[in-house]
């Protein structure tokens, strides 16, 4: 079998690597192949070579970046045997991670995630792009919707909480999450909103654990108090934060 070089694929990874950076920070109409050649020091017949046309880049950058975040997130969202609080924060820092490639303390409010971005220049892109856009919603509520079901399995959650509901509303911030880190210029708001949805959810719905045994002995209401209001030692949940 006759050695093939590697220098194509290799060439081919880098041109995307770049390309994902440079949509992220410019969107759609910032970045052209010139950007994208002369960052790379090759010529723009190297990357139409590679790519046929911008729209071809585009489309498959964005398809890589789709497929991985949601290969990345369902991995945190179908985690067995961790709560369903614990998912939502692995998915904060899963985020924050990605926002501080782009800002720092002293220069924030950057674009970061190219979902967000393409997102604001959907008009441009082609029908398979924005159908990756879509895809990743589907995907994502899929995740979260299963991360619900084990939570309900588990006890965690009572049986009544409305899963949908509950799997719509943390798409909507995964979504605008670009957008709202803007807009606050920092990632702050973006943790508050995802940590006080969860606190409502758990409010609303949460199961409060098995009472202890009372070691006085006496009678015990079905909250594990002699009163029967809710237990506030160490068996039931503790604060969200």
């Amino acid at each position: 079998m006759p050695f093939r070089s590697p220098a194509p694929d290799l060439m081919r990874k880098r041109i995307k690597d770049l390309a994902l950076d440079l949509l992220i920070k410019h969107g759609y109409r910032g970045v052209s192949f010139g950007d994208v050649a002369i960052a790379l020091k090759t010529t723009r017949a190297n990357i139409h070579y590679h790519f046929g046309n911008k729209e071809g880049l585009v489309e498959e950058v964005l398809e890589d970046y789709v497929r991985i975040t949601s290969e990345q997130l369902n991995q945190i969202w179908s985690e067995p045997e961790v709560p369903f609080v614990n998912k939502i924060k692995a998915t904060v820092e899963y985020s924050r991670r990605r926002y501080l490639k782009f800002n720092n303390r002293k220069s924030t409010g950057h674009p970061w995630s190219l979902i967000a971005r393409m997102r604001q220049d959907g008009d441009a892109l082609t029908p398979a792009g924005r159908d990756a856009l879509q895809r990743f919603g589907k995907n994502l509520f899929a995740s979260i919707v299963t991360a619900i079901e084990q939570a309900k399995a588990s006890g965690e959650f009572d049986a009544s909480l409305p899963t949908e509901d509950v799997a719509l509303q943390l798409v909507a911030i995964a979504n605008s999450a670009g957008p709202i880190t803007q807009d606050a210029r920092d990632f702050q708001r973006l943790e508050n909103l995802y940590m006080g949805f969860a606190r409502i959810v758990h409010h609303a719905y949460g199961r409060l654990e098995p009472a202890r045994p009372s070691i006085a002995g006496r009678k015990r209401g079905p909250s594990g108090r002699g009163d029967g209001t809710a237990a506030r030692g160490p068996g039931a949940p503790r604060a969200i934060r």
